[in-house]
């Protein structure tokens, strides 16, 4: 975890951890990762539990494109949440790499928490994953029964007997990230799960994404509202530029984002934009919503819609991208 742990924690020239003031000697650090198929409620998960909304949500699968870091804090440890791309089978150079993120990340984290949902019952695509949470022995794991409020008692019951049957878990856990039933519950175990650490961010500190990266990835979530069935893989957004102009005659400050929406051929860029521009202004109108409360300031969003070829398969532009 050395490189991971690289968020603050510091050291005495003898090896011992140095005294942090107002941290006991029992606080607890550490990193939890959760894994699953799309759409079990990872990023939810992930928001719910840090408080505020660092991860982008969507139905769509492989919302998820990086690993964010999510941290939250308690009297007696920090948890650093890690929300990566869910495990596929890939099909592109770009769902390679997002692999290979996975990867690196789940060997890294000292928890891994696998999530299903209550109300579908274990498939294929969960069993696959199951079997996969071998290859990373150093991290403990904890099944994480998620949407408990979608399901009956019945059903939950059924799914933790069927997960109780995969594996020796470290803690089997039902939860709800909307109602936030259990989620208290869930918190201490993975805490407890974790080594003792000074913390590893300053308190203030929730995720250490950039604010460009934040704001992109929300126009993004945007974007992918409503979209078409192929179209979601193919999206993808940055921020080109930002000015920040001084309110008149009392008014306040109006900070101009100027982004770009990207995609892969020219008719997914007449989906995007809609009849007369509808859609677009749309996609605007939301994102611009969701970056005024990430800024708490009024924002004036430019979106521009461009095509990229085929650049899920290209590694210039994937690295043009941030992939």
């Amino acid at each position: 975890m050395s490189e991971q742990r690289s968020g603050g924690a510091e050291q005495s020239s003898g090896g011992a951890e140095a005294a942090v003031p107002g941290v006991t000697p029992d606080f607890r650090a550490g990193f939890v990762s959760f894994v699953g198929r799309p759409n079990v409620g990872k990023s939810t998960l992930t928001n719910a539990l840090v408080g505020e909304k660092i991860a982008i949500t969507s139905p769509k699968p492989q919302t998820t494109r990086r690993a964010i870091r999510g941290i939250v804090h308690r009297a007696d440890g920090q948890l650093i949440i890690v929300d990566t791309p869910g495990i596929h089978r890939p099909r592109t150079l770009l769902g390679e790499r997002l692999n290979a993120l996975v990867e690196a990340t789940l060997g890294d984290v000292d928890v891994i928490g696998f999530c299903v949902p209550a109300n579908e019952k274990l498939g294929p695509g969960d069993r696959f994953i199951n079997e996969r949470l071998d290859d990373f022995p150093r991290a403990k794991k904890v099944a994480i029964l998620t949407k408990v409020d979608e399901a009956s008692k019945g059903e939950i019951i059924d799914q933790l007997t069927r997960l109780g049957s995969l594996r020796e878990w470290d803690a089997v856990i039902p939860i709800s990230s909307v109602t936030r039933e259990q989620l208290d519950v869930l918190s201490d175990v993975l805490l407890g799960l974790m080594p003792t650490s000074p913390p590893l961010y300053e308190d203030e500190t929730t995720t250490d994404e950039g604010e460009d990266d934040r704001i992109a990835e929300l126009i993004r979530e945007a974007a992918l509202e409503g979209a078409r069935e192929e179209l979601p893989h193919s999206l993808a957004a940055t921020v080109d530029d930002r000015e920040l102009r001084e309110g008149v005659d009392g008014a306040p400050d109006l900070l101009e984002i100027y982004a770009s929406i990207y995609v892969e051929r020219d008719s997914q860029k007449g989906i995007v934009i809609g009849k007369g521009g509808s859609r677009l202004r749309d996609v605007g109108e939301r994102a611009r919503r969701e970056i005024e409360a990430l800024l708490g300031q009024r924002v004036y969003l430019s979106l521009r819609v461009k095509v990229l070829k085929e650049w899920q398969r290209d590694p210039k532009a994937l690295g043009r991208l941030g992939f």
